[in-house]
């Protein structure tokens, strides 16, 4: 009887041990999962932090090619604001114990790119550069606006809140410039460009 009690304890205590040598790989595959998402988080860093420097050195050629003071003003404002959003995306990268690393960033070389093409086929000192030059940049701001929204959100899910606050800070300077140069364009360069073709314009281009 004895035999058979200590035969059932061993099979009780074997199922035990399988099911511990079980749950091994399943923890493996979890810490693995948070890598694989902190890695996703890093490629990204990377990926904005490479098109925040690609603008900063692009930047000046949209001041230098558009027709109004306004819109020379606001481009150079957020060039300015843009120097900052490098700093403040290599603090990001310090807080989460990394070292700041650009990767080049397709998207954003492709919308530069754009921005170039527009400069060679819009006539110098015209309405209608100026509002071909804002929807270049608005597709740069909106592209930025997922960027950030996206890093803000991974960096609250994986806890690291001084992070985010920042990724969050560079979102809403993003957004205001998008708004700023949408408000810029309702309100005078659009219906400039239409006028200045349609022989409507009361006003020469600056």
């Amino acid at each position: 009887m004895q035999t058979k009690k200590n035969s059932i304890a061993a099979a009780a205590s074997s199922k035990i041990g399988a099911k511990n040598i079980s749950a091994g790989p399943a923890d493996k595959k979890m810490k693995k999962g948070e890598n694989l998402f902190h890695d996703l988080f890093i490629d990204e860093l990377k990926d904005i932090y490479w098109a925040e420097k690609h603008l900063v050195k692009n930047l000046p050629k949209l001041v230098k090619a558009a027709t109004t003071t306004e819109l020379k003003d606001a481009i150079s404002n957020h060039l300015r604001e843009t120097e900052e959003q490098v700093k403040k995306v290599e603090r990001v990268f310090e807080l989460i114990g990394e070292k700041p690393q650009a990767k080049k960033c397709d998207a954003m070389d492709g919308l530069v790119e754009e921005a170039s093409s527009i400069i060679e086929e819009t006539e110098k000192g015209t309405y209608t550069r100026d509002a071909a030059l804002i929807t270049a940049a608005q597709k740069v701001e909106h592209y930025e606006i997922a960027s950030y929204g996206a890093l803000a959100a991974f960096a609250k899910t994986m806890g690291h809140d001084d992070a985010a606050a920042i990724l969050v800070e560079i979102l809403e300077e993003e957004k205001n410039a998008d708004d700023g140069l949408n408000d810029l364009a309702k309100k005078s360069i659009n219906e400039k460009a239409m006028a200045e073709w349609t022989g409507d314009a009361k006003d020469s281009a600056e």
